[in-house]
This record gives structure tokens, sequence and C-alpha cells, in this order.
């Protein structure tokens, strides 16, 4: 079986950091793969300049409060965009603002996690994670483009 892709969208380097951490500790196999905001995402998913040999990801973990463009911008492009939106995109966020909750729904977010405090209680949440998107979940086969 090859690796699960995931694409982890944040600016955070501490997040993304922890992130890496989790991941690579995981159960199963994944390539963990980063963009700082939603411009350069959009660059990964649409093979542009640097992203052009990359994988197209089989998740998004999406974070909502990036310069450029934010993850909710981000996230109605996506979803608005016949080849991208069957990805899955799992909002991972420091906000837990109701008004986001429900605009990243209303945008058809997957799910929308708040992201823990500490590092333990977060490497908790990747390994939930990991067990419902990786073993439970039926995720969509997707084409090379």
């Amino acid at each position: 079986m090859r690796p699960i892709e995931i694409l982890l969208v944040d600016d955070n380097p501490a997040d993304v950091f922890l992130t890496q951490e989790a991941f690579s500790e995981a159960r199963l196999a994944n390539t963990l793969h980063t963009a700082k905001d939603g411009v350069e995402a959009l660059e990964f998913l649409r093979k542009q300049g640097p992203f052009s040999a990359v994988p197209m990801p089989d998740v998004i973990l999406l974070d909502l409060n990036m310069p450029r463009m934010n993850g909710l911008e981000l996230l109605a492009i996506l979803k608005d965009d016949p080849a991208l939106r069957q990805i899955p995109v799992i909002v991972l966020t420091t906000s837990r603002a109701e008004q986001d909750v429900w605009r990243s729904y209303d945008l058809h977010a997957n799910a929308y996690i708040p992201k823990p405090v500490t590092a333990e209680e977060f490497f908790e949440v990747v390994r939930t994670f990991e067990s419902f998107w990786f073993v439970v979940v039926a995720l969509p086969p997707h084409s090379e483009s």
C-alpha cells in the first residue's frame, strides 16, 4: 500500500514541527507535505512552479489564520474547484470561534478540530485522526494530473 499523502497548510513553524513529529510516530505510512499559506497550497495542488512533480494529497489539514490567503478563502476555492473538491479538508486551527466553525462547515469542510494546547494532547489528536481518517474512512481515489 502506498503512503498516505497529507498536505498541511499552516504558517506557524512550531505547529508544523509538532505535526511533523506526531505523524512521524504514526503507525501508518504517510508523507506529510507542507504549505505556509493558501497561495502556496494552491500552487501545490495545481502542481505549479516547484510543485510540478508532487502527488495529489489524500487529505488536507488546514489552519485558518494565515497571511496572503487564509484557510476560509482557500477552503472556498477548493470546494468550488471540480478537480480539487473531492479531497477531504480537515480544519485544524487554534480558533474556537463559533463563526469559524459554522463558516468552515458552510464551505464544506469535512471536519473541524481545534488545536489542543499541550503537545501530549496534540499527539493524541493525531493518533485519533490517523485511526479515523486512514483506517475507518474510505477516501476517494484520485487520478494524478
